[in-house]
């Protein structure tokens, strides 16, 4: 069967790319950081608790996870620029409808929809710049579009705990979701997704994805591994700004410096450095990026397993910095490591059941941290988390058998 032509791009467009695709990583994070920050503003605006907060977190990492999947499924089926396009306007139109909501089950409700958006985007943005990059420079690519998650955490904590000390909780939902819708304007002249694949991988698609992914031990230990990875850090991540607001006594902008701009700095330089290490490792040996993957999260565990002793706002701020480089190191090859176990066409169905494995366990963390800490603090409880990370190392050690095994068969075809 005789391919179709395709528009000739310049050589740096598979990097151009990447770049493009880190604006709207950015803005994805972004709109998920206001909500952390201006929880306590909706705490007593909305008259609710802690546990109440956390369960419109769990809600929103629920909703997250399972369109996740169904998007990802998606995003092997369509054409995957316009999938991005229709995430990044859904879920910037939802943002600004944040300030609507006049009751906890309106913002309930509100925080659902931009669930629904965002979720569209992170499995067929991997899946987009995976088929652009071939292995050599795979990692380093997801590595520097995964920059723009802790970015945007970061940037967006601050900004939105900034606007809104000065304009009120509503503030930061309407001005990100005007730079969203911005940016999507942007993008529907510039993204492309007709990639050249090699010839293995575009013959035609005769095989279901969800088949091929449940039928690979490596990709479901992978899923598995990040279940357990994201659940610690998005608990430690969803709290920090009301434990440095209620314990440490700082505002909402001080908070955000020492919890989410902490957290996503050290991710920020971690994930470039675990993915440039994951491309030369995997070079070196056939499991490289899976023991990167390890070693990350044992640094992550390591300064975790301190917290319940500190109490000085830089001692917290220099464990959640450790905790986030060792978490970015995993999170720099991750997505890489799972392409090397899966071919193209069904990446984004497996970066999809991925992210659902993730985010259910994120909800589940992130509303059983406050449930903890009201019986040991939530200091203690960022301690515990420390626990699923070592779980995940060991989970790595376990399958490493299988791991090679899969890894072998991709990589001959």
């Amino acid at each position: 069967m005789t391919l179709p032509a395709r528009p000739r791009l310049r050589p740096s467009y598979p990097w151009l790319l990447v770049g493009l695709l880190w604006m709207v990583s950015f803005l994805n994070s972004a709109d998920r950081a206001i909500f952390n920050a201006v929880k306590p503003l909706l705490r007593q605006g909305f008259h609710v608790t802690d546990v109440q907060l956390g369960a419109i977190d769990t809600a929103f990492f629920w909703t997250y996870a399972v369109c996740a999947f169904l998007f990802g499924r998606a995003g092997d089926s369509v054409r995957r620029r316009h999938m991005i396009l229709f995430g990044l306007t859904f879920w910037s139109t939802a943002t600004g409808m944040m300030p609507l909501a006049t009751g906890y089950a309106m913002l309930m409700g509100m925080r659902t929809l931009v669930a629904i958006g965002e979720s569209t985007y992170y499995p067929t943005a991997t899946a987009l710049i995976g088929a652009w990059h071939p292995p050599a420079t795979r990692s380093r690519a997801l590595a520097i579009h995964q920059t723009a998650v802790f970015a945007g955490g970061g940037a967006g904590g601050w900004v939105a705990g900034r606007l809104a000390d000065a304009h009120g909780w509503a503030a930061p939902f309407v001005l990100f979701a005007a730079t969203g819708l911005v940016v999507m304007v942007a993008l529907t002249f510039t993204l492309r997704d007709d990639a050249p694949v090699p010839p293995r991988e575009a013959q035609p698609r005769v095989v279901e994805p969800l088949r091929l992914i449940l039928s690979n031990p490596a990709a479901l230990l992978l899923c598995g591994v990040f279940c357990l990875a994201t659940a610690a850090s998005s608990a430690v991540l969803n709290w920090c700004n009301t434990f440095a607001h209620d314990v440490l006594h700082l505002n909402l902008a001080e908070s955000a410096l020492v919890g989410p701009v902490m957290i996503t700095s050290a991710g920020f330089c971690s994930v470039l450095v675990g993915g440039w290490l994951a491309d030369g490792l995997a070079a070196r040996m056939p499991l490289g990026r899976f023991v990167m993957l390890g070693v990350g999260l044992g640094i992550a565990a390591a300064f975790l397993l301190p917290f319940p002793w500190v109490r000085s706002a830089s001692a917290v701020a220099l464990l959640l910095f450790a905790t986030s480089f060792g978490k970015g190191l995993f999170d720099g090859c991750i997505y890489a490591a799972l392409h090397d176990v899966m071919p193209d066409q069904a990446r984004a169905t497996a970066a999809g059941l991925m992210t659902m494995m993730g985010f259910l366990g994120a909800g589940v963390a992130t509303v059983a941290l406050p449930v903890i800490a009201t019986r040991t603090g939530l200091a203690p409880g960022f301690g515990m988390m420390a626990g699923l990370y070592i779980v995940a190392v060991l989970a790595l050690i376990a399958g490493r058998h299988q791991l090679r095994r899969v890894r072998a068969e991709q990589a001959h075809g």
